[in-house]
């Protein structure tokens, strides 16, 4: 007796589905979802390494990633190879954030290094000053201090000369309209931008690298430097060699109340009196 093909015991198993000849069904891919969950991750830990003092240096670094990882994640999407845009675009976001928070993180830094820096310059003054270096039978120095060039205010435009040539200009004051993401601007302020000419002739390269301006309002508040996606303030870097110059802007948020006058002060490097600079923003 023969046994039917279709028959469970059958020795050649239950026949092919579908018609002889036709192409099988593809098999379904699953979704490459893991660059846009690297970049949420990453960006995540990025932006919580922003906001601690001694580790916003590492923001840096995992704001790339996290900004890199996320654009793959959208190309992906866009492809149709994965299927998770929203975490895509927020790891992309993240990482923006992150690398912002590392530039401010470092901003400040810098400050803080300047500042602690004209301390020492400071005190270092006051131990050459004339009565600190007087004769001790009470007769006068032979050589008088000179004095800090700091002490007579410029306008904006004029130039800081120093003896050994180089010379600094801190241009007018002028209305600056920071992004939505700002940082640093307080809404109802008014931001006001200034343009810095650092001239190199001396005969050495010149670290301008901590050449940040400082700024005070009518009122003698010290005011808060603006960052945003544009262009509103961006520090020196690195050396400017002879016979070149550097310009940058920077940005400060004042109260309207206080913006009838702006004064700003800043040194090329650590071997140079601040020079001062003062009057009113354009109109």
């Amino acid at each position: 007796m023969t046994m039917p093909t279709n028959s469970p015991e059958s020795p050649w198993g239950p026949p092919p589905t579908g018609l002889p000849g036709m192409p099988q069904p593809p098999m379904q891919q699953q979704p490459r979802n893991g660059l846009a969950v690297a970049g949420l991750v990453v960006g995540i830990v990025g932006v919580l390494f922003g906001f601690l003092f001694f580790m916003f240096w590492l923001s840096g670094p995992l704001g790339i990633l996290a900004l890199i990882f996320g654009i793959v994640g959208l190309g992906r999407v866009r492809k149709g190879q994965a299927d998770n845009k929203a975490m895509a675009i927020a790891g992309t976001a993240l990482g923006g954030v992150a690398t912002v928070l590392a530039v401010i993180g470092l901003v400040i830094t810098v400050f803080i290094v300047k500042d602690v820096a004209d301390d020492l310059k400071d005190i270092d003054s006051v131990k050459g000053s004339p009565a600190a270096s007087a004769p001790a039978d009470g007769s006068e120095s032979a050589s008088p201090s000179a004095e800090p060039a700091g002490d007579k205010p410029l306008a904006f435009g004029q130039a800081m000369a120093y003896e050994d040539g180089l010379k600094v200009t801190v241009g007018k004051p002028a209305k600056y309209t920071p992004d939505e993401f700002a940082a640093g601007h307080k809404k109802g302020n008014i931001a006001l931008q200034v343009k810095i000419t650092i001239v190199n002739n001396t005969k050495k390269p010149v670290d301008i690298t901590l050449a940040l301006p400082n700024a005070k309002d009518a009122a003698g508040e010290e005011l808060e430097m603006v960052f945003d996606g544009k262009y509103a303030s961006k520090p020196f870097t690195g050396k400017l060699l002879p016979g070149k110059q550097a310009v940058n802007r920077f940005t400060f948020s004042l109260s309207a109340a206080a913006a009838k006058e702006l004064q700003v002060e800043l040194s090329p490097d650590l071997d140079h009196d601040d020079g001062i600079w003062v009057g009113p923003p354009a109109k």
